[in-house]
């Protein structure tokens, strides 16, 4: 998964976060992209930031169907972090 959310990142540093990975996968949210691996289904959730950059607020392994709201809430957090 690690390998697999390294290439994502480049490709979105190559091509930007419309043309990249992140915009490709169907269950793309507002604030994240889900990918797969050998274990399992992980979620990155980021946001834009000045200067067309992205940043990387929390990436997990879903264990659930749903986005745990406690991950989104510490996502958030650190999204207030970025933005001041």
């Amino acid at each position: 998964m690690r390998a697999r959310f390294a290439h994502i990142g480049e490709l979105i540093a190559t091509v930007g976060l419309e043309r990249g990975g992140a915009c490709q996968t169907p269950d793309r949210t507002a604030l994240g992209n889900a990918f797969r691996g050998r274990d399992g289904i992980a979620r990155a959730l980021y946001v834009t930031a000045k200067d067309r950059r992205v940043v990387v607020l929390r990436v997990f392994v879903k264990k659930t169907r749903r986005t745990p709201r406690g991950e989104i809430e510490l996502a958030l957090q650190r999204a207030e972090e970025v933005s001041k």
